[in-house]
């Protein structure tokens, strides 16, 4: 690993709560590309906070405010404009280390928004290098970008105008250690809040969203390389994706 100097000017930033699974190889491996390690932790109860420290991570103890929010908190506290927007399952990988390390070469980037790219790590077989990649703009300059003031959303949308650069080795994503793992996860995620829909639009959405829903993941998205796992998987995430709306419709009932 190199020294702090020869790092990039950049500020990773880790949003915690009980993730002691992985977040020393989080924050190590954030250090390829960041000088500084950013952890906003909302009352972890495990030994996140405890490995994170040993790591060389700066620990910063906020109540959750909101899942933008949150994400805003930590931006004001970095040190750096560059920032790398990172979740406690997300490893940097050294690909991924070399490229975005080499657009600051020279000095600032050609490109203030980056987009970027998570690899699933399943449980079980390969990494999914190839297929099944999930978009995210993880480097950014926060002079030009800043995460919403939201409740329930945490990505930016790029500003009008602005150009955006991609990296394209991928992050590795460690989303869920097991099939009732991701259950809990996505059932729980589906009730995060979410810009309300009109209740027409949901009950057509929960009539006929659900196989498009599964489509998208499977043929666009190109699980059905995935062979078994990854149809169960397209299916799991697709239903997760419909339960949304269900929620969302039940709930636009209850204010009658």
């Amino acid at each position: 690993m190199s020294t702090q100097s020869t790092r990039p000017p950049v500020s990773a930033y880790i949003r915690t709560l009980n993730e002691e699974r992985l977040i020393g190889e989080v924050v190590r491996a954030a250090f390829l590309v960041a000088r500084e390690v950013i952890i906003i932790d909302s009352g972890s109860t495990d030994r996140t906070i405890e490995i994170a420290r040993e790591a060389d991570a700066k620990i910063i103890e906020h109540e959750w405010v909101g899942w933008g929010r949150q994400k805003r908190v930590a931006e004001e506290a970095c040190e750096y404009d560059w920032l790398l927007d990172l979740d406690a399952d997300e490893v940097v990988t050294l690909e991924f280390a070399a490229e975005a390390n080499a657009l600051f070469a020279h000095g600032e980037p050609h490109y203030k928004v980056y987009r970027t790219y998570l690899a699933l790590a399943m449980p079980t077989g390969a990494v999914w290098r190839k297929f099944g990649l999930q978009t995210r703009h993880k480097i950014y300059d926060r002079r030009v970008a800043r995460m919403p003031d939201h409740d329930g959303w945490d990505q930016f949308r790029v500003p009008s105008g602005v150009a955006v650069g991609v990296v394209k080795a991928p992050m590795l994503h460690y989303a869920f250690t097991d099939i009732a793992h991701l259950g809990v996860k996505l059932n729980r995620n589906s009730s995060i809040p979410a810009p309300m829909k009109s209740r027409a639009s949901l009950a057509a959405r929960i009539l006929f969203g659900l196989p498009l829903y599964f489509g998208k993941r499977y043929f666009m998205q190109q699980y059905f390389r995935g062979g078994v796992y990854g149809f169960a998987l397209a299916l799991i995430y697709g239903q997760a994706r419909w339960l949304r709306d269900v929620k969302m419709w039940e709930q636009s009932t209850k204010r009658d």
